[in-house]
Formats: C-alpha cells, structure tokens, sequence
C-alpha cells in the first residue's frame, strides 16, 4: 500500500491509496486510486435499476457479484451496525448474511448477550433500552459499488431458525451452544499462560458432553435469525474524480395506505 510521505511526525498513516491503481496514479505514486469501471461501462443510471423494488435490485446485484468472474470473494459480508440507548452509541461489526426474502435480511447470531442483542432490544435491568434501527453495507470492490440498507430489525421464530441451524456443521452448533458471546473470560491462574481461553475451552467440553450422541441439537433459545426489514437502500456505484452514482429508494405510505418505494439520485 503506497503512502502519501507523512505531514507531521503524528500521522502515522496518511492518504493511503489501496491497491487497485489506475494508471494516471500509476504514474504518479501516491495519488488516490481512481474508480474507472462505471466509466467504461457508462455509469450507473436510473433506467438501469428497478424502478419499484430495490429488493429485487439487491438481488441481481448480489447475482453479480456472486459470478466467478466478479472477482468477489463472500459477497454476503457485510457491516451490521447498531446504536445503544439512551447514549446513542454506536457498534459495528461484520456479518454474513444468510437470507433474502421479500421482507429483508436475515443474519444468525446471538442475541442473549451479544452486544447486538443490547443495542437492540435493551438490557434485562432496564439500563439500556432496545433501539430496532440497524443499517447494513455490503462493499463489492472488484465491482466498485456498494450497497446500503437501513431499516428496523425483530427476530424471526424459533422454527425459522432451526432449520438454519440445522445447515451447520456439528461444530458450529455445539460452538453457539457454547458461547456466552461477548462475556469476559477470565484466566483461570492455576494454568500457565492462560488468557482466558481456558473457561471458553471448557464451556465447549460441557456442551459436547450434553449432546453426546445426539444427533439433532435443537436451537438455542438465545441464538438464531434476525431479519432487517429495509426502510431505505442506497446503490453507489464509483466514478472517476470521486463524482459517483447514487441512487436512493425510500419506503414511503401512498395515499392508498400501500408501502411503495421513491427512487431519486443523490449528489456524490
């Protein structure tokens, strides 16, 4: 990664130009790389999306960026982020998505004690109350484009999750049994070195003695779906001099009392 040269001796990073470099930055090292694929394919315009369902326009972008030849390596990472109350502080954290429906996205985790399952649905003591909005990104680089969704999130049922969970390999369930995600792991000083990883290794040995020889490990009830039902998408595809297309849908009520979707293109 090629470094504009430091301004001051307290910049330990400075302007980093990534990888992918055109060949006017090239050239001249140092320079910002520019974005050029949409300006050989003509850009992104407003005929080029779906004028009514931006779910549907998630989905053939998604088809895209899953090709081979995209060069996308798991199209379905993604940043969840959230924001606790009353402080209005902000987490983010990177997810696979797992689901698309008509209703939205679904992600699988924990949400017992999960920092998550606190920014969204508030602590048991009343401390912090539970905030549904939460925003995902997907970042498609060999593409040049991004997408953002924000919207509000809820669980989805038991059953829903259970047939997810039963996709996982033996290892992976026994792991989300195991998990008290987030909570602190104390050394156990009687072994030598141990950080903490001792009382999760431990955790794990528990829960593979509870499921021995059992085949079917039913979902916990503290982990499984959320679904991130969309309020609003943005569709960014990069352009040259950092001029990119962005194209906005927002879900609106009509005058019928029907959910419909606005399309309008942003400023860069």
């Amino acid at each position: 990664m090629a470094l504009h040269p430091p301004q001051n001796a307290a910049k330990l990073i400075f302007a980093p130009t990534g990888t992918a470099m055109s060949a006017e930055s090239a050239a001249a090292p140092g320079r910002a790389a520019q974005f050029l694929k949409a300006e050989r394919a003509g850009g992104l315009r407003r005929s080029d999306l779906d004028p009514e369902n931006p779910i549907m326009q998630f989905h053939t972008w998604f088809r895209q960026a899953s090709s081979p030849e995209a060069g996308v390596s798991h199209p379905e990472t993604c940043t969840l982020s959230t924001a606790q109350l009353p402080s209005g502080r902000v987490s983010a954290r990177m997810v696979y998505m797992k689901e698309l429906d008509s209703q939205g996205f679904v992600i699988y985790s924990n949400f017992g004690t999960s920092g998550k399952a606190r920014d969204l649905f508030g602590t048991a003591d009343g401390s912090s109350t539970g905030n549904p909005w939460a925003s995902l990104v997907f970042w498609w680089e060999p593409l040049e484009r991004q997408v953002r969704v924000e919207g509000r999130a809820a669980r989805i049922s038991a059953a829903e999750s259970q047939a997810y969970f039963d996709t996982r390999v033996r290892g992976s369930r026994i792991g989300a049994w195991s998990s008290r995600q987030s909570a602190v792991l104390v050394p156990d000083e009687t072994l030598e070195g141990d950080d903490g990883r001792a009382m999760l290794d431990r955790w794990v040995k528990e829960t593979e003695a509870k499921f021995e020889g059992v085949d079917h490990i039913p979902v916990p009830e503290f982990w499984g779906g959320l679904r991130i039902v969309p309020e609003r998408f943005e569709f960014w595809q990069g352009r040259e001099n950092r001029l990119h297309d962005r194209f906005v849908y927002d879900r609106v009520t009509g005058d019928d009392g029907q959910d419909k979707w606005t399309l309008q293109r942003l400023s860069p």
